[in-house]
């Protein structure tokens, strides 16, 4: 009671005074407004006695304007009475202005977690209060309040008429319920004595309660109160309250930039809490406010700029509570302040269930931390959020808004908004930010819509294409072009021309209707948006990307994003509970051909590569990555069929990570340590398949159109024979290329072909791009040869035939010699050699005879041997003996190829390489080399002997000298044999 003026009656008196008094107000209103009526009735008639008399014949002016004034005067009448009537009907029960001290008993409002067993955070109903009288609050602070909340307070009698009308247009328009429009006194009304329920009774109740206060009160009394009433929030009630709170200061000790900031509080404390996630609306509704007290004439132009000047966030006070998950739980409070009002979810004692998961919470929060300061030393990426929910419920499980709701800002004495690369308290889930390539699949599902699929081919080769405004060249996140791809490879591996080309397929439009069926929010001003839409060129909030997402997790269809699962009064009365909202956004087919290729890890692995962190183990997962240009944002969205997450990573202040920081590097690490946790105790389940695209055009199915494929002879140049040997035929592509706009209408595409293609503004531009490409990669637009190969012909075949030794011989030696006769038209160009079809020497000059030894790994007894005349371009052809064999085993050898025996080198060249061709390697376990002066020294072993000729270092120079090389063989039987030996001098 003590903060109510001195010469106020005490509220008991009021209490005790019969109801007759309201209807004796009621009364004196009616008179009072009768005398006005007359009043002006009696200036009518006045008016009318200086009006010209009529003349004959002459309309009667006078006579005519009395009549119009009186049907005025009834209409007018009848208004007022009936205003009066329900004036009087809603005072019947209201209670006594002086109820304002009658406070309510003051209950906590508990939020909960999804089980109902864990508080989440208590909001206190034990306010802050600490009273203080006007005339200690400072003059300009005093002026901000009314500048900001009613500025003819000292004009009007209770309520702004003209403010009331104007917001019942607008919420009419808006098919609302109505606000907006109060003056201090109903702001007081409704905060100390009625409820914040946004209806037309309670605002009637709210009128006739302000129009009685108003005949008790004085304006500074109303105002007293006022400031010792209003919510601040943070359980601040009252500007002394507030001031301690925020400043840590008495009100009296504010100054103009405080008062600002306090005076742009009780329109929404919540919402424009300095501890929540809206301090760059604070902050611009502060300015607004010194703005308008310049315009009021409360202050000076340069005491506003000043004032605007100082860094007002770092004054305030810290804040730390015993809170759980605290940017979810922000994020509950600010949803049910806006139903409820800020003094119902203060002190009514409300008891909300919602939907986190507090195991989910607390992974989710585990993975950031664990991967924050990697990102920070890395990347210079300061901030991480994550939100993850249910497809199928809509419910979030999960919502972390900042790296630490309680660290402190970064760099230290940062100003919020303009310089801090993080900043605690903001719910980065819920603010804009722009999705980089993350926003491509929603671009390719309104393209599939159309008729596209993923395996219609696209060129992706450097494209400019032609706007109202500007070209537009976009480039790929690896600088390369690729070609010919199809929208599954060009989406999974995020390439941006194909995607550009893709979102002109589709339309922008299309695109923009797409996603507001998908619930983004943030992309409503067309005007805005170009082809650089897919690439993320338009902010969308962390939580509405999520969701979008669930759509393609959830075969199509969006559920209503959930908060709440349900809410109870004081009392235990139900005041809401969830409920299922579910609408179909497209067709399965299209969120399967999404999945489909969002889950293809093949399809990504030639820019990811095979094993990327959008890989869980043994478990299909659907994910995309985004990085915006310059680094200033890293994504990464992903979802099963029961759980969506997405990462978002960067600064608040939205500075440049450093080069490099992909979405996949600094987003991808917490998805997967998030996702991989989360579902570690869950069931495996596994994405629908999507049916055959039924494409009608082979662009649409992943063929190009206008490609031949041939077998060309490569000596003649024409198609290949029967006779053309396989070392001259070569597959050669020919190509009339062309971009997709040569085979579809853009908005049919499944339609008939264009009889003009380059009727579309973009034909031109695409074509060239191709053109140039295919002119660059070598590819030929030549025709195919009609006629055929005309020199791999029999006339053209040599001839040969094995003179000695004769057919069925017996070698009792393996060292063998052959003697052929052979020629060819074209001239002789070699002799090869074969037993059983395995190479055994190829002979290149004449007479071609062979001279070798038959290999150990050929055992005894009979063999075929073949010898194959070629010349100079294959032709061949051959002719055949058999033999026995009856000889045996020959010695390993070693042939030194490099160095060369009696060779030099300066001990710089070391190390120094052997290469050596070993005879039978098949047969020989183990070689150890070594040199040799009075000793010998190991130099290396081979026990690997799968290659032949065989190399192997020799790393460190030994003394100058001259040394005997040479290699000690081991077969598999465990024989041993020296190779010869070869000098080296070492200088």
């Amino acid at each position: 009671m003590a903060y109510l003026p001195s010469k106020i009656k005490s509220p008991q008196s009021w209490k005790n005074k019969p109801q007759r008094k309201k209807i004796n107000q009621t009364k004196l209103f009616l008179i009072n407004l009768f005398q006005k009526i007359l009043k002006k009735a009696n200036f009518a008639m006045k008016i009318s006695q200086f009006l010209p008399k009529r003349r004959k014949g002459k309309i009667d002016f006078k006579k005519i304007l009395f009549y119009a004034v009186v049907l005025i005067l009834i209409f007018f009448l009848a208004g007022s009475i009936s205003g009066l009537a329900i004036f009087a009907w809603f005072s019947r029960e209201l209670p006594d202005p002086g109820k304002i001290l009658d406070r309510q008993i003051v209950q906590s409002t508990k939020i909960y977690d999804r089980t109902g067993q864990t508080i989440l955070y208590e909001i206190h109903g034990d306010q802050k209060r600490s009273l203080i009288e006007l005339k200690d609050i400072p003059e300009k602070v005093k002026w901000a309040a009314i500048a900001i909340e009613d500025k003819d307070f000292y004009k009007h009698h209770g309520f702004d008429l003209r403010g009331i009308l104007r917001a019942i247009w607008v919420n009419l328009a808006r098919g609302g319920k109505i606000q907006g429009g109060s003056t201090i006194t109903q702001q007081f009304i409704k905060n100390s004595i009625l409820s914040s329920e946004k209806t037309y009774t309670r605002k009637i109740k709210e009128l006739v309660l302000s129009y009685q206060m108003e005949r008790k009160f004085t304006k500074d009394q109303i105002l007293q109160l006022y400031f010792n009433e209003i919510p601040y929030g943070s359980t601040a009630y009252g500007i002394q309250s507030a001031a301690q709170t925020f400043f840590g200061k008495d009100a009296k000790n504010l100054d103009l930039a405080e008062g600002a900031l306090l005076a742009a509080l009780p329109k929404a404390p919540t919402y424009y809490s300095p501890y929540g996630s809206h301090k760059e609306e604070l902050l611009g509704r502060q300015k607004y406010i010194l703005d308008l007290m310049v315009e009021q004439g409360y202050i000076t132009k340069e005491e506003a700029e000043e004032a605007k000047a100082i860094d007002i966030m770092s004054r305030i006070v810290p804040r730390r509570e015993n809170i759980l998950a605290p940017h979810f739980v922000m994020y509950v409070k600010e949803i049910l302040t806006e139903k409820y009002g800020e003094k119902t979810v203060d002190q009514g004692g409300l008891k909300v269930y919602t939907t986190l998961d507090l195991d989910k919470q607390k992974i989710a929060e585990e993975a950031i931390a664990k991967n924050i300061e990697k990102n920070v030393e890395k990347y210079n990426a300061y901030n991480a959020a994550l939100v993850a929910l249910d497809p199928k419920t809509g419910e979030i499980l999960a919502m972390v808004g900042s790296k630490d709701y309680f660290a402190e800002p970064e760099p230290e004495g940062c100003k919020p908004g303009l310089d801090c690369r993080f900043e605690p308290n903001v719910n980065v889930a819920i603010r804009l930010r722009q999705p980089g390539s993350s926003f491509k699949p929603i671009v390719y599902a309104a393209a599939f819509q159309k008729g596209y699929t993923p395996e219609t081919i696209l060129f992706d080769v450097v494209t400019t294409f032609k706007t109202e405004t500007k070209d537009y060249r976009p480039n790929n996140y690896d600088g390369k072009e690729h070609g010919p791809v199809t929208m599954r490879a060009a989406l999974a591996g995020s390439l941006n021309i194909p995607a550009v080309k893709t979102i002109y397929l589709a339309g922008i439009s299309n695109v923009l209707d797409l996603a507001d069926k998908l619930g983004y929010t943030t992309l409503t001003d067309r005007s805005r948006f170009g082809l650089s839409l897919v690439l993320g060129g338009g902010e969308v909030k962390l939580l509405e990307h999520v969701a979008a997402f669930g759509t393609f997790a959830n075969d199509g269809s969006l559920v209503k994003t959930q908060v709440i699962l349900k809410v109870e009064d004081g009392k235990g009365k139900i005041l809401e509970e969830k409920k299922h909202e579910e609408k179909k956004v497209f067709e399965p087919q299209i969120a399967r051909q999404i999945t489909s290729v969002l889950s293809d890890n093949a399809a990504r692995s030639f820019i990811f590569g095979s094993k990327s962190p959008l890989v869980l183990a043994e478990r299909p997962v659907a994910a995309k990555t985004g990085t915006t240009n310059d680094w200033r944002d890293g994504w990464t969205i992903g979802y099963t069929p029961s759980l969506v997450a997405g990462v978002w990573v960067g600064n608040n202040d939205n500075k440049e990570m450093k080069r490099g920081a992909d979405g996949v590097y600094v987003a991808a690490p917490i998805w997967n340590s998030f996702m991989s946790q989360a579902l570690a105790n869950s069931p495996v389940e596994q994405f629908p398949a999507p049916a055959p695209s039924g494409a009608t055009k082979p662009i649409l199915s992943g063929k190009i159109e206008g490609e031949t494929t041939v077998k060309i002879d490569k000596a003649s140049g024409k198609l290949a024979t029967e006779l053309t040997p396989p070392t001259f035929i070569e597959e050669k592509i020919y190509r009339d290329l062309h971009s997709i706009l040569h085979y579809v209408n853009k908005d049919d595409p499944n339609g008939p072909y264009p009889e003009n293609p380059a009727a579309d503004p973009q034909y031109t531009a695409w074509e060239e791009a191709v053109q140039r490409w295919a002119k660059e990669q070598n590819y030929t637009t030549e025709t195919p040869p009609t006629e055929y190969d005309d020199l791999h012909v029999l006339s053209n075949q040599p001839t040969i035939k094995i003179v000695s030794p004769e057919n069925n011989v017996t070698w009792n030696n393996r060292n063998i010699s052959v003697q052929v006769q052979a020629s060819a038209p074209r001239g002789l160009g070699r002799v090869e050699y074969f037993i059983d079809g395995k190479l055994l020497k190829t002979v290149f000059h004449y007479p071609f005879n062979l001279n070798t030894a038959i290999p150990n790994s050929f055992k005894n007894g009979f063999h075929a041997l073949k010898a194959v005349a070629y010349d100079d371009i294959d032709n061949s052809n051959s002719d055949e003996i058999s033999f026995n064999l009856l000889a045996p085993k020959l010695p390993p050898s070693i042939s030194w190829l490099s160095p060369r025996d009696n060779s030099s080198f300066y001990s710089s060249f070391f190390p120094l390489t052997f290469e050596v061709l070993i005879s039978d390697p098949e047969e020989i376990a183990e070689i150890h080399f070594y040199y040799k002066d009075s000793n010998p020294h190991l130099i290396g072993a081979i026990f690997n002997l799968s290659e032949n000729p065989l190399t192997i270092k020799w790393q460190d120079p030994p003394e100058a000298g001259t040394y005997e090389i040479y290699a000690n063989i081991i077969d598999k039987e465990g024989n041993s044999y020296q190779s010869q030996k070869i000098s080296l001098t070492i200088l």
